[in-house]
């Protein structure tokens, strides 16, 4: 009876076990398992935790839509939007029903400023659910986008009316009637939604920002309290609370406050990165960079915290650590499309722009829509020398987010460098609407009416920079040069000193003020201004460079230029200008090998210049070291393939060398169609054509490069052989000797 007993227990323990690795081997039972699990770590606001039990779920099972639903509202509360939009899509093809997550889609499209992919989704749920009050808020929050606010309202109101119940109908109501310069309907409506859910935190909150907005302090105060007692684990109501007392100019307190709040949540990264974030904020980035290393050593698992740190570190410049940091992420997550970003920047500073090519587009891979991502590599094309690709980008960044001004801005540039006054009204146009109350939009406005003869608008627009930023030195500079322009000399000289007196380290004011004299032909008062300037300021690279450029250009004093020039070199490496203008200098006093020194010392600290490729390629080219001379220009052409000087003056070298001259006819007809008004290219060619046996067409291009330089021995050279070869032997003769004569002086 005994063994009986414990056979049956033995029995029964293996028929227990046989069933429970049966169920966790059940698909079904797994992935409800994860579901269930996942939902419990989302309503305790456990939003990681929740997306990896989530995503669990869909591994079990691909196609298990309630997981693919419950992962995407997971990753709208992440603001992970590109995968909330991911699992939203996924779930609508699986359940084209689930008008939740319609809903959800349709919102986050209009966020996205994807107005037509949301209206066909919105146009199927006020079909199917006329009586659900989320459709006409969708709907009204597509009026909103296009700033069609009065039918935005009236959907809006529909929603109200659809539930009265329902406090976040009010809240959305309040929020547009505010907008809509409603005031008072607006505060009505936000205490019917705090009267609806007290216990809202977004309720509390946004009654409580209604009243900042007005300046209503202590009521605004007494609202984010009561939001911070409703949920002493949420720091959210914090930051409400700190914004507050900045309102108030009461930084000091917002400080103290945010340290208790670092104190009060020590495991809640948006808690301890608040102070981070407000110094951050608040302009203060020394103090940013040090919380956050502070913070980095204290939780170095966190991954906004490290994505925040490397944005800090690029702009502090600190590269190395900002770089090493941002592998630490990319570690963890190969595809995470900041990071991904933050190497593109790294990359494109460190002078590596195909490899930050790369790390953009691997960016635009996983969000294409990404504005920031299509700014840099924009940025990063240009640095390529890809002018095309580079506009490119730039438009795809102004179109994605047009209030992105980096972008406006790196437009404006572009359409300044191409003389395209059409475009750099427009540009500068946007940049207006989106900062009016900066000059900078104003100012490079005034330059396109400049360029097009519109001297009146241009000054009704430089005015306008003076008069919303009177203390910035922008405006005074930009008036001083029209006025230079008009010839009213010493209303410009005023300009440019009420700028210098904003700024004492301004080279544009300090600039303008010697263009004025030089304009007069009065060198020796503008190299006094300067000098007066340089003694006030001696350490500013930039004044140094003028002096220079003024010395060696108007007074023809190129011993005292140089040292001017050196001084500007030693006081700021980076100046790429001085620089250029040393080696010029040296080269005009018949110092060839310093020059080229001076260069090759110069691409240590600007190693993607390719200035300076050229200039020593052509300081080889004039000691006929074609060997040199070609080597630096393959250089330049690597950093930037489509260099019209370096392709010009490679194609010359390799002619001179006795080249493959199919090869250097090609370049040199490049270098034509870049440059057409160059006499230079038009030498190279024609001397191209010469050597192909093509006289003619190559006599035509050498008496055009004359037109624009007739005292250039080479070009004379070249016509005469030309003409010799042609049969023509009196031309010949007369433009050879004019060569000779040119070649002795």
């Amino acid at each position: 009876m005994r063994h009986s007993s414990i056979f049956r227990v033995v029995v029964g323990l293996a028929l227990a076990l046989s069933l429970l690795v049966g169920c966790s081997r059940d698909p079904n039972v797994r992935k409800q398992k994860y579901l269930e699990s996942g939902q419990r770590f989302f309503d305790k606001g456990k939003y990681r935790e929740a997306a990896i039990q989530f995503g669990n779920a869909v591994q079990v099972d691909p196609h298990f839509a309630d997981a693919h639903y419950q992962l995407a509202r997971t990753y709208l509360k992440l603001q992970d939007w590109i995968r909330a939009y991911q699992e939203l899509a996924r779930t609508l093809e699986m359940q084209p029903e689930n008008y939740r997550a319609r809903i959800d889609i349709a919102n986050l499209l209009i966020a996205g400023r994807k107005l037509p992919e949301a209206k066909g989704h919105i146009d199927l749920l006020i079909a199917k659910q006329p009586q659900d009050p989320e459709a006409h808020i969708a709907l009204a929050n597509w009026n909103a986008a296009q700033g069609n606010l009065g039918p935005a309202l009236q959907e809006m109101q529909k929603a109200v009316e659809l539930d009265t119940s329902r406090s976040e109908s009010y809240l959305d109501l309040a929020l547009l009637q505010f907008r809509a310069n409603q005031p008072d309907l607006a505060e009505a409506n936000f205490k019917q939604a705090v009267a609806r859910d007290p216990k809202s935190i977004n309720n509390q909150m946004a009654l409580g920002s209604f009243y900042q907005a007005r300046g209503r302090f202590p009521e605004a105060e007494k609202q984010f309290h009561l939001a911070m007692a409703l949920d002493a684990n949420e720091p959210t109501p914090r930051t409400a609370m700190a914004r507050l007392y900045l309102a108030e100019g009461k930084k000091a307190e917002a400080e103290d406050f945010l340290r208790q709040v670092k104190r009060d949540f020590p495991d809640n990264s948006v808690g301890y990165r608040m102070l981070g974030d407000f110094y951050f904020a608040t302009g203060d980035v020394d103090k940013a960079v040090a919380e956050y290393d502070s913070l980095y050593k204290e939780h170095p698992k966190d991954i906004q915290l490290k994505k925040n740190y490397v944005q800090l570190l690029i702009l502090k410049k600190r590269f190395p650590e900002a770089g090493k940091l941002d592998e630490e992420v990319l570690k963890s997550n190969p595809s995470d499309t900041e990071a991904l970003i933050f190497k593109g920047q790294i990359q494109l500073h460190n002078g590596k722009a195909q490899d930050a090519v790369d790390a953009l587009q691997a960016a635009l891979k996983n969000d294409p829509d990404n504005a920031i991502a299509h700014y840099h590599l924009g940025a990063a094309f240009d640095q390529l020398g890809n002018m095309e690709r580079a506009e490119s980008e730039w438009r795809r960044a102004a179109q994605s987010r047009p209030d992105l001004l980096e972008a406006q801005s790196a437009l404006a540039g572009l359409a300044l460098r191409k003389s395209d006054m059409d475009s750099l009204f427009r540009t500068a146009t946007q940049i207006i609407s989106l900062q009016p109350a900066s000059p900078d939009g104003y100012v490079l406005r005034s330059v396109a009416e400049i360029n097009r003869n519109q001297a009146g608008k241009a000054e009704d627009d430089i005015r306008k920079a003076i008069e919303v930023a009177p203390q910035n030195p922008i405006g005074y500079v930009q008036m001083g040069n029209l006025q230079v322009l008009q010839k009213k000399y010493k209303d410009a000289e005023q300009h440019f000193r009420q700028a210098l007196d904003r700024d004492p380290n301004s080279s544009d004011a300090l600039g303008g003020i010697a263009n004025v004299y030089l304009a007069q032909k009065q060198v020796d008062k503008a190299i006094g201004a300067i000098n007066e300037q340089v003694a006030k300021t001696p350490n500013n690279s930039a004044f140094h460079d003028l002096l220079g450029t003024v010395l060696f250009d108007h007074k023809k004093d190129a011993a005292a230029a140089e040292v001017e020039l050196k001084k500007a070199a030693e006081l700021d490496r980076g100046n790429s200008d001085a620089l250029l203008k040393l080696g010029q200098v040296q080269a005009a006093e018949g110092h060839a090998d310093q020059a080229i020194a001076t260069h090759q010392q110069s691409l240590k600290d600007n190693p993607r210049d390719i200035r300076f490729y050229v200039l020593i390629g052509e300081l080889y080219e004039s000691k006929k070291e074609w060997d040199s001379a070609k080597e630096y220009y393959q250089k330049a052409l690597a950093i930037q393939p489509d260099n019209a000087v370096a392709s010009n003056n490679l194609a010359y070298v390799m002619l001179q060398q006795g080249g493959n001259i199919d090869v250097a006819l090609s370049m040199a007809q490049t270098a034509r169609r870049a440059l057409p008004d160059s006499p230079n290219t038009a030498d190279t060619l024609g001397w191209a054509y010469y050597q192909k046996g093509i006289y003619n067409t190559a006599i035509d291009l050498f008496k055009e490069a004359l037109k624009k330089n007739p005292d250039d021995a080479t070009y004379h050279y070249h016509l005469g052989m030309a003409y010799q070869k042609a049969d023509q032997p009196e031309l010949a003769k007369e433009h050879l000797q004019r060569a000779k004569l040119l070649e002795r002086r």
